[in-house]
């Protein structure tokens, strides 16, 4: 909350949609402890941040950032931090992945992005040169609803192990060379661009297109399929109907 007054009247009043910068103040003065898994976790949860900036102040002290329901766009703005191997944005709005992220967090393993604004799969290349992540949630962005999603990703991050939650199988990794890897990986590569030039726009889902996923959703059974199955309705992608 911020008090902020008014020249006009004179009064005062009490907001708290001031949007916060992450000033190295913001920093010092956020929780810091050792948390479950023995690792220094530095909590920058809930502070309306939307740009990551600053961070060299931590002196690279932690091994756990947590940006969690937050409002940062883009993944990127990191110094160098050789130590940081756990980044948890879940509920922000990331739809851009800095392209060179490896350079400034080269030893990451665990990248939770469940609840985001990754819309295709061309927007997942910033992950492909983290050669050390091993878990990594995509969850509750519409880039899941894509054709091939787990696929793609399963062949450009080849170090993850754990994506969205369930261990890679060894099948998965063999179907997935089979489709990005060799002959087709040139055109499978062609697909995922988010625009070709003279292709027609993608128009929204149809009515019978949304009948359908509501259909699918009622007679779901379990809530991560319920949960999969209103991203696609509400992103327009409907791969399957």
């Amino acid at each position: 909350e911020a008090v902020v007054s008014t020249q006009s009247t004179g009064h005062y009043y009490i907001t708290n949609n001031l949007r916060m910068r992450l000033t190295p103040d913001l920093i010092e003065e956020a929780c810091q402890f050792v948390n479950p898994l023995k690792e220094r976790e530095l909590d920058l949860r809930a502070k309306k941040i939307q740009v990551i900036e600053n961070l060299a102040c931590t002196s690279d002290q932690f091994d756990c950032i947590d940006f969690s329901d937050n409002e940062i766009k883009r993944l990127d703005g990191f110094p160098l931090l050789s130590r940081l191997t756990m980044l948890l944005l879940n509920n922000n709005k990331v739809c851009r992945i800095t392209e060179d992220l490896y350079a400034s967090i080269p030893n990451l393993q665990t990248l939770v992005l469940t609840g985001n604004n990754l819309e295709d799969l061309s927007d997942l290349k910033g992950l492909e040169k983290l050669s050390k992540l091993k878990y990594l949630s995509l969850m509750r962005n519409p880039v899941t609803t894509k054709a091939k999603y787990r696929f793609y990703v399963i062949h450009h991050c080849p170090s993850v192990t754990v994506l969205d939650y369930k261990r890679v199988r060894l099948q998965e990794r063999n179907t997935a060379k089979k489709m990005f890897g060799g002959k087709n990986a040139k055109k499978e590569a062609e697909k995922v661009k988010t625009f070709v030039p003279g292709e027609p726009v993608k128009k929204g889902p149809t009515p019978q297109d949304k009948e359908a996923i509501r259909a699918a959703i009622a007679k779901a059974s379990s809530l991560d399929e319920i949960r999969r199955l209103e991203m696609m309705l509400s992103s327009g992608s409907i791969p399957g109907f």
